[in-house]
């Protein structure tokens, strides 16, 4: 399998090049040549067969020769090696529950698998790999969980300063070693172009060796299909859900539709969006125009140029209309999220995050209009992680998972530095960091 940069400047890489890399030398985002299609066989046996066999057989084709089988194997389990069930709240109305990782969110899956990815791949090359990953909020979690003292790669984590919640800051800032955090003094449009400009900045790039670990990079982005397959394996009915995705950079429900076009059954898929509603806006008038991003309370989607969706137009080669035939977008304000916490927690006893909150919105507009449908709410995140939103809703304190209670206790360990490239490249270059 190779891989293709959507600048379409750049030559055809493969799954190992395209991980290593992160972004393609001209700037654009890694394609797969073709979208592999699973055998009927596989599709149509999910109840029998395990997780582990499901995401090899998933992943594999875009991996191919890269990593041999039997460590591909051993990369796949560890990286699922938590529960991720499907439960029913109400009616028509199911939470696929994708916190149950080191982190509490859901991005636990690509990060696991990315860090095994890069770590084997490092273990190739002569010099230190630096990931270098801008976060909303759960990315940079996951991402110092996933690669903490993961041998050859050093890990250099942006997030906009005073809007990721305080459990976020926590999870992020305070691992040592290899990860070192940067709070920016800026939203995370900000922290985002910072990044792309130093993958091409070549005077950067020649002086140290950087990928990426957002959902930019194919080995976090792709593997995320593992756990829509999983909530098909789970989902009893024949009819099949519509899939309601929080979406801020558009990775997560741009790795749905991969598995769609794998053959996964799908009746619909829902981009929930808050206030950051560069996609509903696009999907209404058929004008793609970016914003600088609004800070909510579902702050892991206030992203206003989502890097993923040029990859979700290269799914539906560049047709808008093919793309509203399957995918539909809402968007939800702070103060409708909020109702909705209340009210499911209160109502259904089942307790949205904010950003699971967002996606419940959209669900039940879907559902209001097509009442025959039942569907999926991704719940992205512990609601633990947005303990000062979540809290005051309910008016009552939410249990501290094991998973987190000792991170709450840690000082965080951070540099704070401005929001121009100028500020970041100082950093990189200083060689007294590492």
């Amino acid at each position: 399998m190779f891989f293709n940069s959507l600048h379409h400047q750049s030559p055809s890489v493969d799954f190992k090049t395209a991980t290593i890399q992160g972004q393609a030398p001209d700037g654009g985002l890694y394609f797969p040549e073709r979208i592999p299609q699973l055998p009927a066989e596989i599709i149509s046996r999910l109840e029998s067969l395990s997780r582990e066999e499901i995401a090899f057989q998933v992943i594999q084709p875009y991996v191919g020769d890269t990593i041999p089988e039997n460590r591909l194997r051993e990369i796949v389990s560890e990286t699922i090696d938590f529960p991720i069930p499907l439960k029913k709240i109400h009616d028509h109305y199911y939470s696929l529950e994708l916190f149950h990782g080191p982190t509490l969110a859901f991005k636990d899956i690509g990060a696991r698998f990315m860090s095994r990815c890069l770590g084997h791949f490092a273990q190739e090359k002569k010099e230190p790999i630096t990931v270098l990953v801008a976060t909303s909020g759960d990315t940079g979690g996951a991402v110092a969980s996933g690669f903490h003292q993961v041998d050859g790669v050093r890990v250099i984590i942006l997030y906009p300063s005073g809007k990721v919640s305080s459990v976020q800051e926590k999870q992020l800032t305070t691992f040592g070693d290899n990860i070192h955090a940067l709070e920016v003094q800026g939203n995370f449009d900000d922290c985002q172009h910072m990044v792309k400009q130093a993958f091409k900045d070549q005077e950067l790039t020649k002086a140290i060796f950087l990928t990426s670990a957002n959902s930019i990079n194919v080995a976090r982005w792709l593997p995320q299909q593992f756990y829509y397959f999983f909530a098909l394996q789970q989902w009893k009915d024949q009819r099949p859900p519509v899939i309601s995705v929080p979406s801020g950079n558009f990775g997560n429900i741009c790795a749905g539709l991969m598995a769609w076009k794998a053959g996964l059954p799908v009746a619909h898929f829902i981009a929930a969006c808050n206030a950051n509603d560069v996609v509903p806006r696009f999907l209404e008038t058929g004008k793609y125009l970016p914003l600088p991003a609004i800070p909510t309370i579902s702050n892991a989607m206030d992203v206003g140029n989502p890097s993923n969706f040029v990859r979700i137009l290269e799914i539906f080669g560049q047709d808008a209309t093919a793309l509203k035939g399957v995918v539909s977008s809402y968007r939800t304000s702070d103060e409708r999220t909020r109702e909705l916490i209340d009210a499911v927690y209160h109502q259904h006893s089942y307790l949205l995050d904010p950003h699971g909150a967002v996606a419940y919105d959209a669900l039940h507009n879907w559902l209001t209009a097509h009442p025959e449908d039942k569907g999926i709410v991704l719940e992205t995140a512990h609601p633990i992680k947005f303990l000062d939103v979540v809290e005051p809703v309910i008016k009552q304190s939410i249990p501290v998972p094991d998973a987190i209670g000792e991170t709450l206790t840690k000082t965080k360990k951070v540099y704070l530095i401005g929001n121009k490239y100028e500020d970041l490249k100082a950093y990189l270059l200083d060689s007294n960091l590492f």
